[in-house]
């Protein structure tokens, strides 16, 4: 199978790989999530965020993230504001809850660098996610320590109603149970925090890969660029090169190419995922 075989036959193509499969190990990146519905750049994003682009110049939900705010209030009332945007605002999306009926019976996997929570909600079991990068729904100890999470979802909602003039109460700004700075559960330096759970799933994962290294395995890749390519992106190539039994199918609007060699079962989509899933 070739990319120059038409559409219809590489969907016929795929659907039989994924019921052929003894493990079937997924690789999402933004671009799934783009492909799902929320666009950090699109309408929803200049509709929400319309006061702050008009203050700060934001073009885009991620670069808006390493913006210097002024003042603690107005950071966290753009945090509050990203945070439900990017997390709780939209539920499960309909493209996550029709790829996890697709591995619905198979022995399956999850490595992703999304920090959205797309996998939990739509109901893909915790036990076999690995987000490598964080969640949009903890804070965590500004200095990196100790090393804890805290759910954030309580003090979204009291606190996005009290967002004034792109601030908040100071008393509103969030800290720690024992009343320490906290900040965003995203890796961005080396203060993340990788608690008990990111090590139980980070071993989870390895040894998933394992097991799956001797029989047919099937690589979904969906939306992974070249942001963070060491991940997802380069290790699925890795393995399609070296494990006996492992076809890679990559899913990307942009950047189908290969940089590994060696990978001789391999074919990559161009279309939208939801057109083939």
């Amino acid at each position: 199978m070739t990319s120059t075989s038409s559409f219809l036959e590489r969907k016929e193509w795929l659907e039989k790989q994924i019921a052929e499969a003894d493990y079937v190990l997924i690789g999402a990146g933004a671009g799934l999530t783009t492909a799902a519905g929320i666009d950090y750049a699109g309408e929803d994003f200049r509709r929400e965020f319309r006061e702050w682009i008009n203050r700060y110049g934001f073009t885009d939900l991620y670069s808006a993230g390493f913006y210097p705010f002024r003042t603690d209030e107005e950071r966290w009332a753009y945090w509050c504001k990203h945070i439900w945007f990017g997390r709780y605002r939209t539920g499960a999306l309909p493209l996550y809850q029709k790829l996890r009926k697709v591995v619905d019976g198979k022995d399956y996997f999850v490595i992703t660098t999304n920090v959205d929570g797309q996998f939990e909600m739509a109901g893909f079991d915790m036990k076999r996610i690995f987000a490598t990068q964080g969640d949009y729904c903890y804070f965590q100890p500004a200095t990196g320590s100790p090393k804890e999470l805290y759910h954030n979802r309580e003090w979204v909602e009291r606190v996005l109603p009290t967002i004034h003039d792109c601030s908040i109460p100071s008393e509103l700004i969030p800290r720690t149970p024992d009343g320490q700075p906290v900040s965003m559960n995203l890796r961005c330096d080396d203060t993340f925090v990788e608690d008990h759970h990111w090590h139980q799933q980070a071993q989870r994962y390895r040894d998933f890969v394992l097991t799956a290294s001797e029989k047919r395995l099937l690589l979904l890749e969906f939306g992974v660029g070249f942001n963070t390519p060491v991940i997802i992106r380069f290790p699925f190539e890795q393995m399609a090169a070296e494990f006996p039994d492992t076809t890679l199918v990559r899913f990307n609007r942009d950047f189908t190419q290969l940089s590994t060699s060696g990978v001789s079962s391999y074919v990559a989509f161009k279309e939208e995922v939801s057109l083939i899933i």
